[in-house]
């Protein structure tokens, strides 16, 4: 089961680095959203610096959903779906598995990026470490949660926009947690540990429910 599992990840990591659809298409958007908020602001550093790790999450979270509607949709179109549902690997592993593929293409290089692009907003090197840890965190939840509209959009054939609607209400405790620890590490006066504890149990939470529930709506639509 272990060896299964492993290649599916290695399978769908594949078809998500080669597809145009992975790291280098999130971090692009990444920077995009990071570099267009400055100019909006303007030139108040103190500012950028006080909004700095909100601008870097929610560019990170909108980044990770990049992908996820073709997650599930090609093992459905062309039946590779139904090889997987009746291999010795259960449903919710191999959801689990596409879900690990995905933040490895897509989440984890966001979180290597996070330093050059928390420059360009005047944070310090003590709220550098706090956004990348929180990130570190906070985008698996963020992927794991997204398998949910994911399996949605591939089963009932529906597209990006589904993902967005299904996935984002989801991740807003997710977001609130990852910068209020971000800013208890900066500011306070709340210590850090106490927000952050909050999102690695809601990152928890959601690598149990995103496979489970993923699982759910596929086996859902092909009954």
């Amino acid at each position: 089961m272990w060896s299964a599992f492993i290649a599916v990840v290695r399978r769908d990591l594949g078809l998500a680095l080669g597809s145009g659809g992975g790291a280098g298409l999130g971090v692009v958007f990444f920077l995009s959203v990071v570099t267009v908020v400055p100019f909006a602001v303007g030139p108040d550093l103190v500012l950028l610096a006080r909004i700095g790790p909100a601008i870097l999450w929610i560019g990170a979270l909108l980044a990770s959903l990049i992908g996820l509607e073709r997650l599930f949709a090609g093992d459905v179109e062309d039946g590779s779906l139904d090889a997987l549902s009746l291999s010795a690997l259960p449903l919710e592993l191999t959801a689990a598995a596409k879900g690990l593929a995905h933040w490895i293409a897509t989440g984890l290089p966001l979180v290597v990026a996070a330093p050059a692009l928390a420059l360009m907003l005047n944070l310090d090197g003590r709220a550098m470490g706090a956004v990348m840890l929180t990130l570190l965190v906070g985008t698996p939840a963020v992927t794991f949660l997204g398998l949910i509209g994911a399996a949605f959009a591939g089963a009932f054939r529906r597209g990006g926009l589904l993902i967005a609607v299904l996935v984002i209400p989801l991740a807003i405790p997710v977001l609130i947690f990852a910068v209020s620890a971000t800013t208890a590490a900066v500011t306070g006066p709340v210590p850090f540990g106490t927000p952050f504890r909050v999102l690695l149990g809601l990152a928890l939470f959601a690598l149990v429910l995103g496979p489970v529930a993923a699982a759910a709506a596929l086996r859902g639509a092909r009954g």
